[in-house]
């Protein structure tokens, strides 16, 4: 019979927010695709109370169905009441209220078998109450900022150790967020190494001409994909700019940093040099990395960012900071360059790599270990075990 998994993610797409958690529904896919194991996914909407919950962004989440088929996934969409920017501390136990009627029913209906925590926290929190009630094991999946920011924060660090001492195994993104758990008292024998996976079909060598000319845009582009959040690092790229002054740079990401990138750009005179795309659909990423000549990211902390690995499968190669899992990733000189967290570094690196452009297909090579396929064998012997130990 096949093994039965409850998906747990706080971050998964819906049709308002297309690239939320893509990653995280490209893993689900993953598994499910595969006839050993049938997935559920449980995907709980945080929101205020109102009239909070009509304004802004919660507005659409109100709207979407708490039950839906979502890219052959069925996807349950839980409401859960949230205390917007303070909190944090306080959404393990509303979260937990709110779905475990659901998890309860469904479990009774036909059991699962096993857990699957997308993030530390708050999903693997809630994981392991529900855990708890149900009688079967947990796993928790650690990504990045999950680890960095909730793992060290007064007010959840302890639930984020204790998730992980009740988990029956843990995963990390990269050796190195293995090795930040570690140095946090996580027990190290417990966490498997899980790295994410690129669709090498989509994110693909293009003819880089022709893309530029396609976006409109002519002369060597510097590409940034992410959220637009300081701990990205795009304040850097900024002002790495004027030293670079025949260089387009583009930002793919929204948040609420933009203001103050814009402002930046004025104060530097190069506003008329950046290009500020907002959120791309994930589909059309791939051109616009093949139209860039480098992709850089110069985060203050990652666990292995997915932009990283679909820019090196797109033939363009990246400046990144020595953060994460940057050094597993960066195994030959083509990829591109990891440099440290200063504009003069960063502008360097760039000029360098659009002066002297490595191969392409070397650049590529870089990405090819990162497959769908492997992070789905991966994950499903994760589970398997778990279950055969009858932790």
């Amino acid at each position: 019979m096949a093994l039965n998994v409850l998906m747990l993610s706080t971050l998964f797409p819906d049709i308002s927010r297309p690239n939320f958690g893509v990653f995280v529904e490209r893993q689900a896919r993953e598994l499910a695709s595969r006839p050993e194991a049938d997935v559920t996914v449980i995907a709980p909407l945080g929101v205020p109370p109102w009239p909070l919950s009509r304004a802004g962004r919660y507005a659409p989440l109100l709207a979407l169905p708490r039950k839906e088929r979502w890219q052959n996934l069925t996807v349950y969409r839980p409401l859960f009441r949230i205390v917007p920017k303070f909190g944090g501390a306080t959404n393990v136990g509303a979260m937990t209220r709110a779905i475990l009627p659901l998890v309860r029913r469904l479990h009774a209906e036909r059991p699962f078998d096993v857990i699957d925590a997308s993030f530390f926290f708050p999903d693997g929190p809630v994981a392991q109450r529900l855990s708890k009630a149900l009688g079967i094991p947990y796993s928790i999946k650690a990504r990045g900022a999950d680890i960095h920011h909730w793992g060290t924060r007064k007010g959840t660090r302890k639930m984020v150790r204790k998730a992980a001492d009740g988990a029956a195994a843990l995963l990390a993104v990269s050796g190195a967020m293995r090795r930040s758990m570690a140095a946090m008292g996580i027990d190290e024998d417990k966490i498997r190494v899980h790295y994410t996976g690129v669709d090498l079909d989509s994110f693909e060598i293009m003819d880089r001409a022709e893309a530029k000319a396609v976006l409109g845009f002519s002369g060597p582009v510097v590409l940034s994909v992410g959220a637009l959040i300081p701990r990205k690092g795009q304040d850097l790229l900024v002002r790495a700019l004027p030293q670079l002054p025949d260089v387009t740079l583009l930002l793919a990401g929204q948040g609420q940093h933009r203001r103050t990138l814009e402002r930046l750009a004025l104060e530097l005179g190069v506003e008329r040099r950046i290009g500020f795309l907002g959120s791309v659909p994930h589909h059309k990423l791939p051109r616009i990395y093949a139209a860039a000549d480098v992709m850089a990211l110069p985060s203050e902390s990652e666990g292995l960012a997915n932009a990283w690995v679909e820019s090196l499968a797109c033939g363009t190669p990246i400046v990144i900071s020595d953060v994460g899992g940057a050094r597993e990733l960066m195994d030959r000189p083509e990829a591109g360059r990891i440099v440290e967290r200063d504009p003069d570094a960063i502008a360097a690196a760039i000029r360098d790599l659009i002066d002297h452009p490595p191969d392409r297909e070397a650049v590529r090579e870089t990405a090819r270990r990162f497959t769908w396929a492997a992070n789905g064998d991966a994950l499903l012997e994760h589970l398997q075990d778990i279950v055969a130990r009858g932790i």
